[in-house]
């Protein structure tokens, strides 16, 4: 294993999402729905196996990352998150403060938008 990525927490919740997509094809009786399910967690678990034999260890960590952030931003019940219009940085603002305009501190770019 050396050189290779090895396993983070996505891979964990892939191979549980494969572990549960197997399950459910086997309880399916349907023949169409059990394929789906089944060539999906044949897919999931690939995948996994994919990120933990890789060399490239930066895009792992890429999208480990992503994946936390998003994971983050869903558990965050007392802010949302808005894309600058022109520079693409995310900004975060309270919640139910109605209209508001909102200042991204990268570019200094301002716009309104309803939180």
């Amino acid at each position: 294993m050396a050189g290779r990525y090895g396993t983070d927490r996505l891979n964990m919740v892939i191979l549980g999402a494969g572990l549960l997509a197997s399950l459910v094809s086997m309880w399916c009786s349907q023949p169409l729905v059990n394929m789906i399910f089944f060539l999906l967690s044949y897919g999931l678990m690939f995948w996994a196996i994919f990120r933990t034999l890789s060399r490239n260890t930066y895009r792992r960590y890429e999208e480990n990352r992503k994946f936390w952030q998003l994971f983050d931003r869903l558990k965050d019940r007392q802010h949302r998150y808005f894309e600058c219009p022109k520079c693409r940085q995310m900004v975060r603002v309270p919640r139910g403060k109605g209209k508001i305009s909102i200042t991204c501190p990268r570019c200094r770019e301002k716009f309104i938008r309803k939180s």
